[in-house]
Order: C-alpha cells, then sequence, then structure tokens
C-alpha cells in the first residue's frame, strides 16, 4: 500500500522548501505554503523562470510551527539565508502595513508588506529592486480554476492547493536520465511511496488518514524543473527527456496538444469542513486510493 514518505512546504514561492515529519491542513494548502513572495517594483512576482537564483534561497521555520494550535509570539521567524547573504529573519506575525498592486499570473490584488529590511535583503541578492509579500487572507482570496476546483482556493501557489509526485516515479525517470535529479527540481507537496511509477496518473480520489483528496489535474511542468536548485543553473534536464516519455502527444494522443509534459498530480482537499482537531498530515500516513481512471488518456489535464 501507498503511503507518505515525505512532505515539503514552500513558505516564499519559488524559493527552496522544508521537509518536515508532519503539517497542518488549510484550505488553501499547507500551513505556511506559498504565504510569502517576491515581487519586482511593480509588484509583480518573481519565480525561478525568470529568477532561478531564489532556487538558492533557504527557508527555515521552527519545528513548533508545524503543530496544529501553535501560534507565533514576537521571538518566532521565518529565517532566510543564501550564500553571501546575511541570515535575514522576517517576523511570523503578520505585518500592518498593506501594499496595493500585487501580482501574481491572472490573480492581482493586495498584499502584507514586510517592511525595508526584507526589501533590501532580497534587492541585493538579486540585483534589482524586490519587496517580500505576504498574503492577506484577512482581505484577499484567490480561486482555484473552477473548470478544476470549484469552491477551493489558494494563496501565492501556481494553480492548485497540493501536488503530490510518487517516488515510483521520480526513480522511473531517473532511470533513463544520464544524471539522476532530486525530488526538489518538482517541488510537490507530497511525495508517496510504494505504488507503481506513475499510477498517480490514474487516480481521481485518494484519502491520507480520515482527510480525502480530489485529484484534479495532472501537472503540467514549466522550465523549473530544469534548474539545479542547489546551482540555480538551468540545463536541458531533465525536460529534454520528459518530452519523450510524458509529453502530451505521447500520453494523450488523440487529444488536443498543447506541448505540455506532466510529472505529478494537481489535489484539492475535498472534505474541507472535517469536524475536530488533527487536520494534519504526517509522514507514514497511508494513501488509500478511492477513485481512478482506466489510463492516462482518460485523466483530467
Amino acid at each position: 500500500m501507498a503511503n507518505v514518505s515525505a512532505i515539503f512546504i514552500y513558505p516564499i514561492k519559488s524559493c527552496g522548501g522544508i521537509s518536515v515529519p508532519q503539517a497542518p491542513l488549510t484550505p488553501t494548502g499547507f500551513r505556511w505554503d506559498r504565504q510569502w513572495l517576491v515581487v519586482n517594483y511593480k509588484g509583480r512576482a518573481y519565480t525561478q523562470r525568470v529568477e532561478p537564483k531564489l532556487s538558492l534561497v533557504e527557508v527555515e521555520l521552527s519545528n513548533d510551527a508545524f503543530l496544529e494550535d501553535w501560534k507565533p509570539s514576537d521571538t518566532s521567524f521565518l529565517v532566510i539565508k543564501a550564500p553571501g547573504m546575511d541570515v535575514l529573519k522576517v517576523p511570523l506575525r503578520e505585518p500592518p502595513d498593506n501594499t496595493d498592486g500585487v501580482s501574481v499570473w491572472e490573480w492581482s490584488g493586495s498584499a502584507l508588506d514586510e517592511g525595508d529590511a526584507p526589501s533590501k535583503w532580497f534587492s541585493d541578492f538579486l540585483g534589482k529592486p524586490c519587496r517580500l509579500v505576504r498574503f492577506n487572507a484577512a482581505s484577499q482570496s484567490r480561486k482555484v480554476n473552477a473548470d478544476y476546483g470549484p469552491g477551493h482556493q489558494i494563496m501565492f501557489s501556481d494553480q492548485f492547493p497540493y501536488m503530490l509526485i510518487s517516488q515510483g516515479s521520480l526513480d522511473a525517470l531517473n532511470e533513463v536520465l544520464k544524471e539522476p535529479v532530486s525530488i526538489n527540481r518538482f517541488r510537490p507537496n507530497i511525495l508517496v511511496d510504494g505504488c507503481e511509477p506513475f499510477s498517480e496518473d490514474l487516480w481521481t480520489e485518494i484519502g491520507i488518514d480520515k482527510f480525502i483528496f480530489q485529484c484534479v489535474r495532472l501537472c503540467a511542468r514549466c522550465k523549473v524543473p530544469s534548474i539545479n536548485q542547489e546551482t540555480g543553473i538551468a540545463g536541458p534536464e531533465p525536460n529534454e527527456t520528459l518530452k519523450k516519455i510524458r509529453s502530451d502527444t505521447v500520453l494523450r494522443p488523440k487529444h488536443a496538444q498543447k506541448g505540455q509534459i506532466f510529472f505529478g498530480q494537481n489535489l484539492v482537499w475535498k472534505n474541507l469542513a472535517t469536524e475536530g482537531k488533527g487536520k494534519i498530515i504526517k509522514v507514514g500516513d497511508k494513501v488509500n486510493i478511492l477513485g481512478k481512471v482506466s489510463s492516462v488518456a482518460e485523466a483530467v489535464a
């Protein structure tokens, strides 16, 4: 039976992830996931697509931050590190200042501004004007595409609250690559083990502990998997190989072709109204397959 083998949180969009033993569920994703965003002087999101150097930014949170009822104090910080830079500490308590004109992909709105020190830090690191902003859940909402996840919301994630990949899929890919790649190239939230390679392509609904997730869409990949997360340097792989074995042409030949490559499955948390405490997923939790299609050509993409 499949089980959760790793959980990853990415507090700042496009910066380094954190591997954690457990994570509280929220309707917009795991707690702290993609809650912060680096923006340019126009308020537009910086991502690794245009600033691959963001992959070198490491982020740390205390283990307590992943307890269900934990609340930040005055001594709680998001700790940020990067080569050649002093350590930056950003308070976890929400800042008072709001800034308008923040945008990421299709969404625009206001966000909480983390102030001058983070702005200078990221501006110095990237060599261009930056601000660090935080999603303002009290006043803003960002809806998932209603064609795939009606009624669901995200913060600064690309499209969906959760993304899952199996270890079997990564292993199968690495078998055909000349140089193996790490799972951090693909930035999943949930890594599962104990299932066949690419079996997640077929899943339509899964249960993890008592929580039900709808598998809403195969994850179409951009250029980020081609960026070495340890060096910030892009290369041809693994995307060139994925084009040969995981493209829409190969997997879905009878569908309209969009030149996409697929690796992983996007999820929404289906039973949001689960009562009581313990809304946490842990490494080791069993993954039950509650629904599936018979072939990847039938999967939503």
